[in-house]
């Protein structure tokens, strides 16, 4: 039942959803290719670039690459947004690391009258194992307020004061009692390593092929810069000029190529001292405690006090979101929650709709094949979660693809015929209305240094801006990243830490460009169930009806107001 409202709460109602329908007019009139012509032409020349360069260490042939001034400046802009706080000195012992059990959290003004929408603030004080303060930052840290009983979360943001210190911002955005939850992922020397694993270590997740003919067969290494003196076969792709190289088989020559799979992972990659900074249940994921109340109480809204809610439009706005009754409500757009199979097949109706990346977007063809029974699965004698998949729904006209992203892929093996870029693939859709796509690509990336990643995205990035450019009217959708559980040796090929530095590069890069982001980061990161690489279905169900919501939204002023209504029902009395 809907709450009775008095005339002035009604037009109050009527005067907020005027003014964003029309800020959202004005956002979708804003041209987004016209001034990005330098994304995809290469001699786009440019004044000296105001940032300063970042000495890094190179890597194989990506010294040789030919960029424009404009993506040399875009490269050394992402460096320096990836820039950590490090140790004072290197090879700091263990006892001197961050201990996060005599670490501790304490909320400022704990007793404060709180209301929904205001900010609560948190300062976190960190020890080593011999109980000193820290003296410097680094440390890498996860956050979250939420309440169990309303299936409600939210992540904070993160000050880092570098000297052993660090205060966390949380925007209350429900009413109850809100708990505070503070993490350390990995202690600031454990950081260190990671960053010259990633520097010095790039081959650590290697790869192989298998090379046949007739009865004769090798399986060799490959990857995207292989070492030595020996003789390699190039399978660089013709298109992008993304590197791929596998050592020559002796007997069968390149030709004979016919898969690509995961050979595995390097040992001994650190030492014993440095294995101690990777310890599951002592420094990876290990709660801190707090020094004093872990909760506040929020109180809701009155209608009085609406106007003095302060509601961003801006699309980088933090927290993107918030759980609520285990649903997610955005805070840059208006969800709609597609509980009903019926619903999805309203909306997906007369669509074409392609999911590009790794296997944490293969989860929205596997959980929409599963929830709605009239989208069948067809049989392509595919390889069960490699692909590529294809479903149908003859009746209401639609047509679902999923196809993994080109190496480095850590499956296990897809044939060689099957390695297709996303740029190549992009440029080969024919787009409109109908069109719709999603695409993820980070977790595979984790090992290499960022320039592997950043070229990657600027090849999508070109194809992206070009199908835009041809059929405006396709619908074209970014899915984050996602935090997962870690152990000691995942921490050194797929931590967290690394997927934050590539989601940030990916943010920036696809930004400005006319295509819309699931925050797939904050939902699994503000959501009660464990960290997870592939989350689970209540995760993945909110994060394809953000997704719907873009393709979906909402059209008549009664679905609209509802919309509103469901979101803003726990903000007021």
């Amino acid at each position: 039942m809907w709450p009775t409202y008095s005339r002035i709460q009604i037009l109050c109602l009527v005067l907020t959803v005027l003014a964003i329908l029309g800020f959202v007019h004005n956002f979708y009139q804003v041209e987004t290719t016209t001034d990005l012509k330098w994304l995809i032409e290469d001699d786009y020349q440019q004044p000296s670039s105001q940032w300063t360069k970042i000495p890094r260490k190179l890597y194989c042939g990506y010294e040789q690459q030919v960029l424009s001034t404009r993506e040399r400046e875009e490269e050394e802009a992402l460096f320096a947004s990836l820039q950590w706080p490090k140790p004072h000195a290197d090879n700091i012992p263990f006892v001197r690391s961050t201990d996060p059990s005599l670490s501790s959290f304490v909320i400022l003004n704990p007793h404060k009258q709180y209301k929904v929408g205001d900010q609560l603030e948190v300062l976190v004080h960190m020890q080593d194992y011999e109980g000193r303060p820290k003296q410097y930052g680094g440390d890498y840290l996860q956050t979250r307020i939420h309440s169990a009983p309303l299936k409600a979360g939210a992540i904070g943001r993160i000050l880092d004061y570098q000297n052993g210190t660090y205060r966390l911002f949380f925007t209350l955005l429900w009413a109850g009692e809100v708990m505070v939850s503070v993490s350390l992922v990995h202690p600031s020397e454990g950081i260190q390593v990671l960053q010259r694993l990633r520097e010095e270590k790039p081959d650590r997740a290697y790869f192989k092929s298998l090379f046949k003919s007739g009865r004769i067969s090798e399986a060799t290494e490959c990857n995207v810069c292989l070492h030595g003196d020996m003789p390699v076969c190039n399978f660089t792709d013709p298109y992008t000029g993304e590197p791929w190289f596998c050592y020559k088989p002796r007997k069968l020559s390149c030709a004979t190529r016919i898969n690509h799979y995961k050979g595995g992972y390097q040992k001994g990659l650190v030492t014993s001292e440095e294995g101690r900074l990777f310890q599951s249940g002592v420094n990876i994921k290990v709660p801190i405690s707090s020094n004093g109340p872990d909760t506040v109480i929020v109180r809701p809204l009155k209608h009085a006090e609406m106007d003095n809610l302060e509601r961003s439009q801006k699309p980088d706005i933090f927290p993107s979101g918030h759980f609520y009754q285990d649903e997610w409500q955005p805070r840059t757009q208006w969800i709609r929650h597609f509980n009903k199979s019926s619903e999805v097949i309203e909306c997906l109706q007369d669509k074409l709709i392609h999911l590009f990346g790794d296997s944490t977007i293969r989860q929205w063809f596997e959980y929409l094949t599963a929830f709605v029974p009239d989208i069948m699965e067809l049989n392509l004698g595919s390889a069960r979660k490699i692909g590529p998949f294809m479903a149908v729904d003859p009746k209401h006209n639609i047509l679902l693809k999923f196809r993994c992203h080109g190496p480095p892929i850590r499956f296990f093996t897809v044939f060689s015929s099957e390695l297709h870029y996303i740029a190549n693939e992009l440029n080969r859709i024919v787009g409109g209305k109908n069109t719709v796509i999603a695409i993820t690509i980070w977790s595979h990336f984790s090992t290499f240094p960022v320039e592997v990643y950043i070229r990657r995205l600027r090849n999508i990035r070109r194809s992206i801006i070009r199908l835009l450019d041809r059929s405006p009217k396709t619908q074209i959708v970014i899915k984050t990243a996602n935090v997962q559980e870690l152990g000691p040796e995942v921490s050194l090929f797929n931590s967290d830490w690394y997927s934050v530095q590539l989601d940030t590069i990916m943010r920036k890069m696809f930004s400005g460009i006319g295509v819309h982001f699931v925050d797939a980061w904050e939902m699994s990161l503000a959501h009660y169930l464990p960290h997870k690489l592939h989350p689970d279905d209540v995760i993945v169900k909110n994060q394809l009806d953000a997704f719907l919501s873009f393709v979906c939204p909402p059209e008549t002023p009664y679905n609209f107001l509802r919309g509103i209504h469901n979101q803003m029902s726990n903000l007021f009395l």
